[in-house]
Formats: C-alpha cells, structure tokens, sequence
C-alpha cells in the first residue's frame, strides 16, 4: 500500500465516523437547550413514601417501662389485626383484682384514638369509647371479664380486637383463652384469638364456647 492509498482510507473512515459525532453533538445540544438533562442512570420520580403500611418506625412503648406495665394492644391494620406496644399503670393488689385493672388499662389503649404516627401508618381502632369491664358475678367463672357492652352486640372486628388483645395478656387464663360476658345474664363465653381471627377479623366472631361453672 502506498501512502497516497493509505491516506485516502483514514480519510474514508473519518467521514464514515464523522455523521455520527455529528449526530450525537446536536442531539447533546437539543436536550440541554430544552431544559433537559442527558444523563445514564433513572430520573427521581418523587420523594418514598414517608412510612411503611402497618409499620412503625419506633415502638409505641419504647422508653415507656418507667410510665407502666408494657403491654401489647392489636389494632386494626389494612384487613388484619396488628400487634402494637403500649404501656399501663397497674396499681399492686390482689392477683383477681389485678387480673381486672390490666383489662381496664388495655380497654382504655384500644378505646382512644391511636397516635399521629399509628394513624400515619394505616393504624385505627373499632372498639368503641367507654367501653368497661369488670370482674365476676356470683355463679361466673372465676376468670370471667365482663365488659359494659354484652360481647354478642360488639361487631366482629371489635371483638376480635378485645379477644386477642386481653389473650396475650395477663388478663387471659394460662391457655391463652378469654372468657366474657356482659352486663346481662347471658351466659359469658370462652373465646379463643386464633391465627384466622387475626388475619381477618371482621370475617366472624372469634370462636367461643359457653363457660359455666365457679
């Protein structure tokens, strides 16, 4: 090859390359005079959401020991019942007393309006304000929690929401089961939190049998 040749080559690969710098330079110069930025990597489409659904960022009992007995209350959340840390003043006493303060203190958390942070993460609650209970009649057993509104009149989800939430506390029996009556004759039942009433609480009142005997 001679030089004269081998010029003319670079020269044809120069022009070959040339229309695509070219082409590249203007479309370079067209989306910075549009306002818009060339880049390699995703655009940000918006700020993430500021907290996870049915998750809290901190405990709601988290520092809370020194203010009362920790607890746990199940508030609703999306179509489930949900677990959260709460805190209770107890006052010392007798064990079946006591039994009955701790189901007071844990209707008061589940009665009042959850926290900006709860609500922020999708939290509420359906048992309704001024909800009470109280301890055995004559003739109940004697682990038998009687609320101020008859269980069979609360809906599905309110009861649920008590069921589950006195089963993993001190006011439930050893076998994690509740029994309930209220402020009329009926016979109070046993109910039972099981994993279907927690995973959807408003498809049905927790199972229950009738409790009898002292």
């Amino acid at each position: 090859m001679n030089a004269q040749e081998g010029r003319y080559r670079r020269d044809g690969r120069l022009r070959a390359v040339l229309p695509a710098v070219v082409g590249f330079a203007a479309l370079g110069a067209l989306l910075s005079g549009c306002g818009i930025r060339a880049t390699e990597v995703p655009t940000d489409f918006g700020p993430a959401p500021s907290r996870v659904r049915c998750s809290l960022g901190e405990p709601e009992g988290a520092g809370q020991g020194e203010r009362g007995l920790p607890v746990q209350v199940f508030l609703v959340c999306g179509p489930s019942l949900v677990a959260v840390d709460r805190a209770v003043r107890v006052a010392d006493g007798p064990t079946d007393a006591r039994r009955v303060l701790v189901a007071q203190g844990l209707l008061g958390e589940l009665t009042r309006e959850p926290t900006a942070s709860e609500r922020e993460a999708g939290y509420s609650t359906r048992v309704g304000p001024g909800t009470t209970v109280t301890g055995p009649r004559a003739g109940d057993p004697e682990d038998t929690l009687r609320l101020s509104t008859p269980p069979a009149e609360l809906s599905a989800t309110a009861l649920a929401q008590i069921v589950c939430t006195f089963s993993d506390s001190a006011a439930a029996e050893g076998d994690g089961s509740v029994i309930l009556g209220g402020p009329d004759d009926a016979t109070p039942r046993r109910y039972r939190c099981t994993d279907d009433v927690r995973a959807r609480p408003a498809a049905g009142k927790p199972p229950s049998t009738e409790a009898t005997g002292s």
